[in-house]
């Protein structure tokens, strides 16, 4: 029987082929490997394992502290990931909640989207830096080439939407 999975269960497949995971521990390595291209949230993971567990896709592993488990990909889920990786990505998704929120700018109170672009502005310059670093710090290690060209990826996102918020109209 094929298993068709969903992105959000193939990118915790991804992130297992690193060793096994607690649910917590996905989330963080979510974080540190996809954003700002990618996302995944807690109730997302903590979805998709029990999931993946009863397809025999992950194994759970011995609980720990504070209830704890990790999980590790199985042979079935390494192939299910590999088949996953196979098929055509399909059309980008684009979903994002400030876009969507300056797209209604006519409906705002007087001063919101100014105040939206400023707040978005400091956020995305934080963002920028750490994905710089993040380059940074993978190019010195000299690793996965492909983990280099998505943090990369990350920068020109921040970078793009940076320089979008400079034509946003603010009154």
């Amino acid at each position: 029987m094929a298993i068709t999975l969903n992105s959000t269960a193939a990118a915790l497949l991804g992130l297992l082929h690193d060793g096994p995971m607690t649910g917590g521990e996905l989330v963080a390595a979510a974080k540190e490997r996809m954003e700002p291209y990618w996302s995944v949230t807690r109730s997302q993971v903590y979805r998709e394992l029990p999931t993946l567990a009863e397809a025999g896709l992950v194994r759970p592993g011995k609980l720990g502290p504070r209830a704890a488990q990790p999980y590790a990909v199985t042979a079935a889920g390494k192939r299910a990931f590999r088949a996953w990786l196979a098929q055509p990505p399909g059309a980008d998704h684009a979903r994002n909640p400030l876009v969507l929120r300056i797209g209604f700018g006519v409906h705002h109170q007087p001063g919101a989207v100014a105040d939206l672009v400023a707040e978005a502005r400091a956020r995305h310059q934080e963002l920028l830096a750490a994905g710089r670093s993040r380059v940074n710090r993978l190019k010195k290690e000299g690793g996965n080439p492909f983990l280099l060209s998505t943090a990369e990826f990350g920068v020109a996102y921040e970078r793009a939407l940076l320089r979008w918020l400079d034509s946003v109209p603010t009154d």
